[in-house]
């Protein structure tokens, strides 16, 4: 394809030996396909054009394949759910290649919805128009709330069909990331490759996506390199907790070794709060609740450590894994400060970090308004908080306590107020704005989806042309069931 000739492309992932990957075609999407969107803004960070969507759309349904485009299924496994489970890998995604954009970054391009491969087990390899949607709109909503992510270049839907609950329409998206590289790979290299295997995975990784610790002598290099995805990791979980972000899904096998917010499925942000709200219906157990997110994120770790024991002693295994609490609450606390506009620290303030979550899960109130509310205390006074409230006397007592601790400060009402609105979102993607621009595309109209990734482009500033985008859920908006199956 011309199109694609200037494009300086990449194959880093074939560097390791095939045992990590099987070669696989796309299997092309049949009947009708049509292009639903193109992320015009990454295409452009990433030295592309959107001016030829037949192109976009051959590739997305598996028609076409760019000279150089070389796909493959990766293969790694995980701990689902707790337990190991040997026979993962891309069960219906394909690398595709990578390119090289204007800045010298190199992304890779992941077909996800492309067929089945020697990984699907009982899958068909397809994604549906509901589940490509949904991880195109999150991909770009925490990218814009700044929190580590993979995206979406962009969107195809087809007219064939596919059984889940019902029969729904075969999609496919192509996501990118700087790698692709998950937990699993190393638990896949540890449990059935063996330590030299290991030693690759490890030094291939390094060399790509942490050039700054290559140089290091081994003894040094990879207690190094683990203890910066352990860091990432951390700081990445304790984001989702500052913005109500309930990831799912936290098997090891999706997570990213670089820190990325990765493999959407059934998220969701946090409407009323519920400390331990679970997203996802399929877990029946919570594990991977709201509340139990940072934790299960320190497990992964865990599997992660016992990976890499070939290359790093117990004894230092657990030093790094010291890391993990430490960084996450130093960035969690850090996060909370500026969520409350504190901006010098004082001992007794975790305790009033917990004590307000205590009173917004007790009082069921809504998570994002809350601190949008709590932002603009100094130009539009209490009710966006009070309002918030059944029981106001709650919020006066808090209130009253909050302004004590804000008496300790500094800064002016006017800028504490203008960085606070620079912390605290007052657009975020709610399940049911979601939901109701899967809808609208099932009928065949992409313009809401259109409108909706705009103000998620924005989600600090106050846009009123789309205040509605702002408003409280529905009553069939909230808690709403969503499962793994995509």
């Amino acid at each position: 394809m011309a199109y694609f000739s200037n494009i300086t492309t990449r194959q880093r992932y074939l560097e390791l030996p095939d045992t990590f990957y099987s070669h696989v075609h796309p299997t092309p999407l049949r009947g009708d396909i049509r292009l639903v969107h193109v992320n015009k803004e990454l295409a452009h960070d990433m030295g592309l054009s959107a001016a030829a969507p037949e192109e976009w759309a051959d590739i997305g349904a598996g028609r076409a394949l760019p000279e150089g485009m070389t796909p493959v299924a990766m293969k790694y496994t995980g701990h689902q759910f707790g337990m190991y489970n040997p026979d993962l890998g891309d069960g219906r995604g394909l690398l595709l290649w990578e390119t090289e954009g204007p800045d010298g970054r190199v992304r890779d391009w992941h077909l996800k919805g492309a067929g089945q491969t020697p990984y699907s087990r009982f899958g068909d390899g397809r994604a549906v128009l509901r589940s490509t949607i949904r991880e195109y709109l999150c991909g770009e909503a925490m990218h814009y709330l700044g929190i580590p992510s993979t995206r979406s270049l962009f969107l195809v839907s087809s007219t064939e069909p596919v059984r889940r609950e019902t029969i729904e329409t075969a999609a496919a998206l192509v996501r990118v990331a700087d790698t692709h590289i998950r937990f699993g790979h190393f638990e896949y290299a540890a449990h059935h490759l063996g330590p030299d295997a290991v030693k690759t995975l490890a030094d291939h990784t390094i060399h790509h996506h942490f050039p700054d610790l290559e140089a290091l002598p081994d003894n040094e290099r990879y207690p190094a390199f683990f203890v910066e995805v352990i860091r990432r990791t951390a700081r990445t979980i304790a984001r989702w907790q500052g913005v109500g972000f309930c990831h799912g899904v936290m098997n090891s096998d999706n997570m990213s070794i670089i820190g990325d917010t990765f493999d959407y499925g059934p998220y969701a942000f946090l409407d009323d709060f519920d400390a331990r709200y679970i997203c996802n219906h399929t877990d029946q157990g919570g594990r991977y609740a709201y509340n139990r997110q940072p934790e299960i994120g320190f497990i992964n770790c865990q599997f992660l450590a016992h990976a890499l024991t070939s290359l790093i002693n117990e004894d230092e295994l657990r030093r790094c894994m010291r890391e993990y609490e430490t960084t996450y609450n130093e960035a969690f606390v850090s996060l909370m400060r500026q969520k409350l506009g504190l901006a010098q620290a004082d001992n007794n303030d975790l305790s009033l970090v917990m004590d307000t979550f205590s009173m917004l899960h007790e009082h069921s109130i809504d998570y994002t308004r809350f601190f949008r509310g709590l932002s603009t205390l100094p130009s539009r006074g209490p009710a966006p908080v009070r309002d918030l409230f059944t029981d106001r006397q709650v919020a006066d007592e808090w209130l009253d306590r909050y302004q004590n601790r804000l008496s300790s400060e500094n800064r002016s009402p006017e800028d504490r107020e203008a960085d606070m609105r620079q912390t605290n979102p007052k657009y975020i993607l709610r399940n049911y704005l979601a939901q109701k621009v899967i809808k609208a595309a099932q009928a065949g109209d992409d313009q809401p989806l259109a409108d909706l990734l705009e103000v998620l482009k924005r989600p600090f500033d106050e846009q009123p042309e789309f205040e509605d985008y702002a408003a409280l859920p529905p009553d069939w908006g909230k808690h709403m069931d969503i499962s793994c199956s995509s």
